[in-house]
C-alpha cells in the first residue's frame, strides 16, 4: 500500500526523498520504496522519519 501521507508530509516540509534519506541515515531508494509501499521500515526508521517530519507514528504509518 502506497504511503501518500509520508509523501505529503515530506513535500509539506519541502524535502526531497534524498534530503529525508540523509536526515534519517538511509538511501533515497529506501525512502522511495517506503512511499511506494514496497518496503516495510523498522520501527527505528519509522521514528526517525516521524521526528524529521514533526509527525507521529499514527499520522504517518497507522492504517485505518
Amino acid at each position: 500500500m502506497k504511503n501518500l501521507r509520508l509523501k505529503s508530509a515530506r513535500a509539506a516540509k519541502d524535502l526531497s526523498q534524498d534530503d529525508l534519506a540523509k536526515i534519517c541515515g538511509v538511501s533515497r531508494q529506501t525512502i522511495s520504496a517506503i512511499e511506494k509501499g514496497d518496503y516495510n521500515p523498522t520501527i527505528r526508521l519509522c521514528i526517525a522519519i516521524c521526528k524529521a517530519l514533526d509527525k507521529t507514528l499514527d499520522e504517518l504509518f497507522w492504517e485505518s
